[in-house]
């Protein structure tokens, strides 16, 4: 099983990267954003206050939660729902850090993930899958931008969030905060299209002696 991670801050690209790279390689994807934003759908949805740290363990242990792939895509369902639309709601986007913060929510998911990655080979984008839920990975890579940047890619995609202020609740958060890997590859995606971004993948790959890279 080959699992490659993907972190890095709010738009930088590593979502789109994550699943393109997927696709070119036949790996599974596993968006670990989508699924901390269906925890705070659920969160939000439940009643629960997402500032709070009490409140939001509670509606998170309560949860129904299942998890899964369709078409080699990542999926969550919460109480028998899909959130898929709502994922970008402004609820959701104020909502997404403080209780992606919180432990019980951290433990919860990532055990989901490491769960989904028992099928098979798989590319995970995320925060803290290099530092903290695949850490033995050989394949761990951190996608930045300039701030500028990153928050032009954050407008262009319809949402209002700042991207400096996500970029400070993850980076000081005391569990599994925003870090780099200290073996992680980091590529500065500021004047790079996603093709640019893939093939940097690959050749990393390729030079690291990887089969997976060979795959097209």
């Amino acid at each position: 099983m080959t699992v490659i991670a993907i972190d890095g801050p709010a738009a930088s690209g590593k979502s789109s990267v994550a699943r393109g790279l997927a696709q070119q390689l036949g790996f599974s994807f596993i968006n670990t954003g989508a699924m901390y934003r269906a925890a705070a759908w659920h969160v939000l949805n439940s009643g629960a206050d997402p500032h709070s740290p009490a409140s939001v363990t509670t509606a998170i242990l309560a949860a129904d939660i299942r998890t899964g792939f369709e078409n080699r895509q990542s999926f969550i369902e919460i109480g028998g729902r899909r959130p898929y639309e709502q994922l970008r709601d402004e609820g959701v986007n104020r909502a997404v850090s403080a209780v992606a913060s919180v432990p019980a929510v951290r433990e919860r998911l990532v055990r989901e993930f490491r769960t989904l990655a028992r099928f098979g080979d798989c590319v995970v984008e995320g925060r803290d899958i290099g530092s903290v839920v695949f850490p033995d990975s050989p394949c761990k890579f951190y996608l930045d931008a300039s701030p500028e940047v990153r928050q032009f890619r954050r407008n262009a995609q319809g949402q209002r969030d700042e991207v400096a202020a996500r970029d400070r609740i993850d980076s000081s958060r005391r569990t599994a905060p925003l870090t780099i890997a200290p073996d992680a590859t980091v590529i500065d995606t500021t004047e790079l299209g996603l093709d640019e971004v893939m093939a940097a993948i690959r050749e990393t790959l390729l030079a690291k002696g990887l089969p997976a890279c060979q795959r097209t």
